[in-house]
């Protein structure tokens, strides 16, 4: 029945949680009861899965829009709480996330999420199921399935939603993608994308347990993840990418930002094949070092019957002679090389994009281009004066192709065929046992 419920809520918390979820999925949406009968001037009321890192600038973002107010924050560690109260002193607070859903659902007219990985889907089909609008951070969620259904679920319920890749509206990534499609370097032949972060960790998780910090609500801050002992330092606040269960490496955190304008400006869909070349994660930890190798169907913007796009993280990086096609100067840290069949691009993130050989573009005319506020353009959508560029149904298949990577490093060395219309891989049943997960038992989500 319902969402799930679990810790200190009451019964009746509890129950009026989940009649108000089953409720929420056949109601209206709340922007159109609430901005339908409200003057023009009406204000968006938000509220803030998370208050500290990510979070806070998620919400901060938003709420900068004149049209936008900070409601409500839920927050598991209090000590995280010090900006929002210094600049939001009129939100309310709450510690547990379904109180605050259960207790101002008439109150709100969207939401952000920018929580760990794995906390992102239960807090935003709870929000959705209300008829709120989601601006959920990257990656989309923990788990491809969970993708899968938040995009699904707000296609069919009409809700606005972006995800924090916020770079996708800046001019520099607008740039790379008209380029591309302006013909630029002509059909794409092959690409490669990496990032110097290295979110894995080859040593065992410790043999320890450490206090709980009197802040901190540690089963909140677990969600749907199994009980474990609290680590200084190891999970929360920081560290938490690195570890299987809550984080999703490398790919997770970089994948959705660098991958984005390949997407965008070659209108890729979901792989035809995965393939990891790098080491394997351990039971608890992600690995670092990945080399994946990802086959696409073609495209109007590619040049073969497939292409290929190749991920590198860590201290991997492009062959010789891949990187050589951009001059003879190093390489930054982060970016893609997009190979055309007249020329080279070079995308960083996130700097002007390049063309080579660059003699024979020194005098080509860049597109003009106009950079968003991706946070504003989420509540221009939701008021209805603009469109998200970064919907799930853009962005739920982004992070679907993301995660197959994560998968693949379980599986080195062999290809892994996907069937994304079935969400499973045809060729290996285990692999397949990872598309999608269980949640601890008391956190079912309905839906999920």
């Amino acid at each position: 029945m319902g969402l799930y419920m679990k810790g200190p809520m009451s019964s009746l918390s509890r129950r009026s949680f989940l009649q108000n979820a089953s409720a929420g999925a056949l109601a209206a949406p709340f922007f159109v009861r609430n901005l339908i009968s409200a003057p023009p001037s009406s204000t968006l009321r938000l509220a803030s899965f998370g208050a500290g890192g990510m979070a806070y600038w998620t919400l901060r973002g938003i709420a900068t829009h004149p049209k936008v107010k900070l409601a409500c924050v839920a927050e598991v560690d209090s000590d995280k709480l010090k900006q929002v109260k210094a600049e939001y002193g009129g939100a309310t607070i709450y510690q547990d996330w379904r109180q605050m859903l259960d207790k101002e659902r008439k109150n709100l007219d969207i939401v952000c999420v920018g929580t760990p990985d794995h906390m992102h889907a239960p807090m935003a089909m709870a929000s959705m199921r209300r008829g709120l609008h989601v601006y959920a951070q990257k990656p989309l969620t923990h788990d491809i399935f969970e993708t899968r259904r938040l995009t699904e679920f707000a296609r069919k319920k009409r809700l606005v939603t972006q995800m924090g890749i916020q770079i996708h509206s800046t001019a520099e990534y607008q740039t790379a993608v008209a380029l591309v499609q302006q013909g630029a370097i002509g059909k794409i032949k092959e690409v490669h994308s990496w990032s110097e972060k290295k979110w894995g960790d080859p040593d065992p998780v410790p043999d320890r347990s450490d206090p709980i910090p009197s802040t901190l609500n540690w089963d909140l801050w677990l969600g749907v993840c199994a009980p474990r002992p609290y680590l200084k330092g190891y999970y929360h606040p920081g560290n938490w990418r690195k570890r299987i269960d809550f984080g999703t490496a490398t790919f997770g955190d970089m994948g959705c930002h660098i991958f984005d304008p390949v997407f965008a400006a070659l209108q890729l869909t979901a792989p035809i094949s995965v393939r990891s070349e790098g080491p394997v994660p351990s039971k608890q930890n992600w690995a670092i070092n990945a080399i994946i190798h990802y086959i696409f169907p073609a495209t109007p913007y590619t040049a073969d019957k497939t292409i290929e796009v190749v991920w590198y993280d860590g201290d991997e990086r492009p062959p010789k002679q891949i990187q050589e096609l951009v001059g003879p100067e190093k390489i930054p840290g982060q970016g893609s090389i997009l190979i055309g069949t007249k020329g080279v691009l070079l995308v960083p993130h996130v700097a002007r994009p390049s063309l080579y050989p660059a003699n024979e573009f020194k005098d080509f005319p860049m597109p003009k281009v106009t950079a968003a506020h991706h946070y504003h353009q989420f509540v221009d959508a939701v008021l209805g004066t603009s469109k998200a560029s970064a919907p799930f149904d853009y962005s739920g298949p982004l992070t679907e192709g993301v995660l197959l990577g994560t998968i693949a490093t379980r599986f080195p060395h062999e290809t892994l065929k996907w069937n994304a219309a079935k969400l499973k891989f045809d060729n290996s049943k285990e692999a397949t046992g990872y598309v999608r997960r269980k949640y601890r038992s008391g956190w079912k989500v309905k839906g999920l």
